[in-house]
């Protein structure tokens, strides 16, 4: 029989992802076309469903009808999808997802493993390193032929804060030996050393003696004595035997004198000896790997063995792309934990550049976070050219300038949450400037620089600051006005201020980027710690105990425990998720929902938006938080909404939020506009200025600009990211930052 003939039409339509009566989280029947092998960017307010549309429908079937092809027994091993809530969804490709969460992975994973340049790098090393010192095997800190046998290829060590053990200004008779050792007296004792004279005084044999020397037998009248040096004894008692077996107490104790350096044998090369030894053009594969990419990719270019000609070109290629995203200033060895987000994404899109696949659906979490606004065009390129690859690119952005690139622009709103969930645009980048939406009307505005900027009376000085790629930085913040901290990627922000001025003040509130831990849960109430004190008021109404009413404990409904959902396991198949029965998804036994407070049950509360809730209670401590959630803008959002509902944006503010309760006199912000669209920054800049109006120092990384030009002080680092970073470029106003050209934000502020 033969096939069924295509018709021009039905060709026609597999050219668009169709969408019929989507209504995932708020979406309102949604119902879309989106074009393939196009940049389609999704924008509008944070809540408003960009994520609902594009994660947890467009991205959650595509997975899951690629799973379906797989058999029931590999099914078992791969991520569980339920079918989004829509009426169709047609012509979906292979989705590749490209997000924000953090990669994780541990000590041993570094950007070389996941980019598996590393893999590449030791594949070089086995084919033309000299001496020949094993296959690419030998060249892993993973292996244990390879690694480190000291450290077993972490590259750090436990180690003691050797200045805490002693104090130099007294001698032996007068206490020198302080800490954790367990007989200071066998050091007068030993009859090595003179008891009177300083340790300031001593030579470096005798301190050597002192800290480090082995142990050895002395006489004490008619008893044999065992010497040991003060750092090796202690070594022996708490690092070379596991520490956690002793009493937590002990651990706390001992915790003050240890820290983590670089393993004392491989220097933090994580590699054993004879894996250094194997050299290319003067190098190992430790020194290529700790190589800023920028510098890295002129040494791999250089050589020029025939044999390695294939593996140096694939590496090139790789590295280039690394470049061209905006990540030449990282090493390879550079573990994945400690990246932004930003970064993680951006690093997550070098794996598919050199892909040869075609018709794939590429899926991004807002890629510009992170970068400054000199990187985005970098960014687009990308994008463009995933999309001249053949590919079908989708995008949730707030940066006008990725907006710009885009083929096809779909405006989500008209609001968020309730007020949200509708398509408001479709059309091009000319159309939504004409548009009447949220988007449409900010998009054609940019704040203005202030006129007028606060005076501080005092300033807060850091002197000769030099950790990571800061160089002898020295800076003054002005107390009790709002700074912000800008300068390109891996320019040394977060160096200076998350570390370096933290670690001197730290009772500093810092509001920084680090995920909020959302499950079904978790949900506004008790993330910000107002559930408790709901509790409390329900339990004193009604003179019960107040675990009655969490769904977490007493009060939970005993059939689904709390959950307000049951699922039901069908083995291979995915499990199905349905309201329970017994409490209709309320998550509370019959009997909570009995006891009242002010006429309102706990689910009634929890029911309630911010904004109600702000009518509802008299308590000044839960008044304070619902204050803070409506002052970051979300006053539309229910206090028991799971967060894992929730958009990056709102679990952003919401983190903001429990922040900002809190009484300080110094507030650390890390990239607050992350996930918040354009009319929300207006919100956040609110918040900022109330502070800084309450007597506190305000001090933000930030690459936003309508952020910065509203700052009372600028502190700009550059000139670029990593080695080529690391010094101040201006301070002063945002006005006085609009004239100095040797600043590169200056050209965009």
């Amino acid at each position: 029989m033969a096939p069924a003939k295509v018709t021009m039409a039905e060709e026609k339509m597999r050219e668009f992802i169709e969408i019929r009566g989507a209504r995932e989280n708020n979406l309102k029947d949604v119902t879309l076309r989106i074009p393939k092998r196009k940049i389609t960017v999704f924008t509008g307010v944070s809540g408003s469903g960009k994520t609902s549309i594009v994660f947890d429908t467009i991205a959650t079937e595509a997975q899951r009808q690629l799973y379906e092809n797989f058999s029931m027994m590999v099914r078992t091993f791969l991520p569980r999808y339920s079918q989004p809530d829509a009426d169709s969804i047609r012509n979906l490709g292979m989705a590749i997802v490209v997000d924000q969460k953090r990669l994780g992975g541990g000590s041993h994973s570094t950007m070389g493993t996941i980019t598996d340049t590393y893999t590449l790098l030791r594949q070089l090393f086995a084919l033309v390193g000299e001496p020949f010192v094993g296959y690419a095997n030998v060249f892993s800190f993973n292996e244990p032929i390879g690694m480190c046998p000291e450290c077993n290829g972490f590259g750090r060590k436990l180690q003691p804060i050797v200045e805490k053990f002693y104090d130099p200004s007294k001698s032996l008779n007068e206490g020198a030996i302080q800490g954790p050792v367990f007989d200071d007296s066998i050091y007068a004792a030993s009859g090595f050393f003179d008891n009177d004279k300083k340790l300031s005084e001593f030579t470096e044999q005798e301190m050597d003696l002192l800290l480090y020397g082995k142990e050895q037998k002395f006489k004490l009248g008619s008893m044999n004595r065992t010497y040991l040096g003060v750092i090796t004894g202690f070594s022996r008692s708490y690092i070379e035997r596991d520490l956690k077996t002793r009493s937590e107490k002990t651990q706390e104790k001992i915790a003050q004198y240890l820290t983590e350096g670089p393993c004392p044998v491989c220097k933090g090369t994580r590699l054993n000896k004879a894996v250094l030894s194997c050299k290319i053009n003067g190098y190992n594969i430790a020194e290529l790997s700790s190589m800023e990419v920028s510098d890295l990719i002129g040494v791999i270019n250089d050589i020029q063995e025939p044999a390695a000609k294939q593996i140096v070109d694939e590496l090139v290629r790789r590295l280039q792309n690394m470049i061209d995203i905006g990540l030449a200033y990282l090493t390879l060895n550079r573990e994945t934990d400690t990246l932004s987000g930003g970064e993680g994404q951006r690093v997550k899109l070098v794996k598919h550049l050199g892909s040869s696949l075609i018709d794939v659906m590429y899926i991004f979490d807002e890629p510009s976070v992170g970068l400054h606004p000199r990187d985005i065009h970098q960014l687009n390129e990308m994008l463009q050219k995933l999309r001249d690859m053949g590919n079908t690119v989708l995008v949730v952005e707030h940066d006008p300038d990725v907006i710009k690139v885009a083929d096809h622009i779909v405006d989500l709103g008209p609001h968020a949450g309730s007020q949200g969930g509708e398509i408001v645009y479709e059309g091009s980048y000319a159309g939504l400037l004409e548009a009447d939406t949220l988007t449409g009307q900010f998009m054609k505005e940019a704040m203005p620089i202030k006129k007028e900027f606060r005076q501080a009376g005092e300033q807060i000085k850091l002197r000769n600051v030099n950790l990571h790629n800061l160089k002898n930085v020295s800076v003054n913040i002005p107390v009790g006005v709002l700074t912000l901290v800008t300068g390109v990627a891996g320019s040394g922000k977060s160096s200076l201020v998350s570390e370096a001025f933290v670690s001197q003040f730290p009772d500093a509130i810092v509001v920084d980027q680090s995920a909020v831990g959302a499950s079904p849960r978790s949900n506004p109430a008790t993330y910000t710690g107002i559930m408790d004190d709901v509790r409390k008021a329900f339990a004193k109404e009604n003179k019960v105990n107040a675990s009655l009413f969490s769904f977490n404990s007493k009060g939970a409904c005993e059939n689904c425990n709390g959950l307000g959902v049951v699922y039901t396991d069908l083995s291979f198949f995915e499990s199905v998720k349905s309201p329970c029965e017994v409490c209709g998804g309320k998550r509370f036994k019959d009997e909570v929902l009995e006891y009242k407070l002010k006429g309102k049950s706990i689910v009634d509360v929890l029911d309630m938006t911010v904004r109600q809730a702000l009518d509802y209670f008299d308590q000044p401590e839960i008044r304070r938080v619902l204050q803070a959630l409506y002052d970051v803008g979300l006053d539309y959002l229910p206090l028991g909404q799971p967060l894992n509902t929730l958009s990056g944006g709102e679990c952003q503010r919401i983190k903001l939020a429990s922040e900002l309760h809190k009484e300080g006199s110094i507030y650390v912000m890390d990239e607050p506009t992350t996930g918040l669209h354009k009319s929300d920054v207006a919100h956040l800049l609110a918040i900022m200025n109330k502070l800084v109006e309450g007597g506190n120092t305000v001090i933000v990384i930030e690459h936003n600009m309508d952020v910065v030009r509203n700052a009372d002080w600028v502190i700009d680092l550059g000139p670029d990211g990593g080695s080529k970073g690391g010094q101040v470029m201006f301070e002063g106003t945002p006005a006085e930052l609009k004239k100095a050209k040797q600043s590169i934000t200056s050209q965009y502020i």
